[in-house]
C-alpha cells in the first residue's frame, strides 16, 4: 500500500467517524438515558431503598457482602461498568446493523466510501468503543454516589485500567459486529432475551469470580464469556476485591477482540457482498 492509498483511507476513515460523531451528538441525551438507567435503578434499588428498610441487611443479604474490604456497592462498581460498555458496544454496532441491512440496503451507501469493506467494519468498532468508554465514565459516578454505604474504590493502576477499558470496549464493538451480521433484522430483538441477559448475569458483573468456588463446574463454565474479563479487569484496576490474574485477564480480552473481530469482519464481507 503506497502514501497515498494510506492517506486517502485514513481521510475516508476519520469521514466515516466523524459523520457518526455527528449523529451521536445530536442523539446525545438519548445515549445517556440508556446507558445510565439501568444502572441507576439496579443502584438505588439494591444499595440505597434496601439498606434503609427496616431489617434491609436481611432483606438483601448481598448489601453485606464482603470482597476484600468492600460491600456489595464495591463489587458492584466494575460490574455495571462492564455492563454499560458491553450493551453500549452491541447497541452501536448491532442495532444499526439491523436497519443497514435491512430492506432498504443503507449499507450500501456506506461501503460506497474508498475504504476496504472490512475497514468500514472496523470504523463500526471504534466508534462503539468510543460509546463504550463514555458508558463507563457515566456509569462510574453513579456506582461511587447512589449507594447509601461508601464505595470502597482506587486506581491502582492507570494504565491497566486505561488498558482494560480500551480492550474492554473494543471487544464490546466486536460482539455488537459479530451479532448484527449473524443475526436477521426481524430476529435482533430476540438476541437480547436468548445472549444478552445470560452472559450478564453469567458474567461475574454482581459478584468476584472467585466466589463462584463452592459451584466449581459453573466457575469453569463461565471462562468462555467475554464478558468475565471485563469485570474482573475492572475489578482489579478500581477496587480492593478479589479478582483475577491480571495477566490472564489482558490475555484473554485480546483473544476474544481477535476472535469476534475475524468472526464479525467474516460476517460482515459475506452479508454486504451476498
Amino acid at each position: 500500500m503506497n502514501t497515498s492509498n494510506s492517506t486517502m483511507y485514513a481521510r475516508a476513515f476519520a469521514g466515516l467517524f466523524l459523520r457518526d460523531l455527528y449523529v451521536l451528538r445530536r442523539e446525545l441525551f438519548p445515549f445517556a438515558i440508556r446507558v445510565g438507567m439501568n444502572p441507576l435503578l439496579f443502584l438505588f434499588v439494591f444499595t440505597f431503598v434496601m439498606p434503609h428498610m427496616s431489617g434491609g441487611a436481611k432483606m438483601n443479604p448481598t448489601a453485606q457482602m464482603a470482597a476484600g474490604g468492600g460491600g456489595f456497592s464495591t463489587v458492584l462498581l466494575p460490574g455495571l461498568m462492564a455492563v454499560a460498555i458491553m450493551f453500549s458496544g452491541i447497541a452501536a454496532v448491532a442495532l444499526p446493523l439491523a436497519q443497514e441491512f435491512g430492506i432498504t440496503r443503507e449499507i450500501d451507501d456506506r461501503v460506497m466510501c474508498p475504504l476496504p469493506v472490512w475497514a468500514v467494519a472496523a470504523e463500526k468498532i471504534v466508534f462503539s468503543a468510543m460509546q463504550s468508554v463514555i458508558a463507563a465514565g457515566i456509569v462510574f459516578p453513579l456506582a461511587r454516589y447512589v449507594p447509601s454505604t461508601p464505595t470502597v474504590a482506587h486506581v491502582s493502576s492507570w494504565w491497566f485500567l486505561a488498558l482494560v477499558l480500551v480492550l474492554a470496549s473494543l471487544t464490546s464493538g466486536a460482539l455488537g459486529l459479530t451479532i448484527g451480521t449473524a443475526v436477521k433484522p426481524q430476529q435482533i430483538g430476540l438476541i437480547f432475551g436468548v445472549v444478552v441477559m445470560p452472559i450478564t448475569f453469567l458474567g461475574c458483573v454482581y459478584y468476584p469470580w472467585a466466589a463462584l468456588g463452592p459451584i466449581k463446574w459453573l466457575q469453569m463454565g463461565v471462562l468462555i464469556n467475554p464478558i468475565v474479563y471485563m469485570s474482573e479487569g475492572l475489578r482489579a484496576a478500581l477496587t480492593p476485591s478479589a479478582h483475577m490474574n491480571e495477566g490472564l485477564i489482558v490475555g484473554m480480552l485480546c483473544f476474544f477482540l481477535a476472535l469476534l473481530s475475524w468472526v464479525g469482519m467474516r460476517g460482515f464481507l459475506r452479508r454486504v457482498v451476498g
